[in-house]
């Protein structure tokens, strides 16, 4: 289980997939929830690295959003 880029198909524009790879993390991170409260570790080490790639996929798309309205 690993927060890797997916790969994007070839019509698709750049912040339709950004936002698809955040809810993709997002949802991975869901899944580590549980673990991280019962105590696990390494949970807790995928839950922070979900976080740390989320923040820059929000970034992200807060800056694509922000061209977008300027245009």
């Amino acid at each position: 289980m690993g927060y890797v880029q997916a790969m994007k198909p070839p019509g698709t524009q750049g912040s339709q997939s950004t936002y698809t790879d955040l809810l993709s993390v997002i949802e991975e991170m869901g899944k580590e929830i549980r673990p991280t409260y019962a105590g696990s570790k390494s949970a807790m080490e995928r839950l922070k690295r979900g976080i740390i790639h989320a923040r820059a996929l929000v970034r992200e798309c807060l800056a694509e959003t922000e061209r977008n309205a300027r245009t």
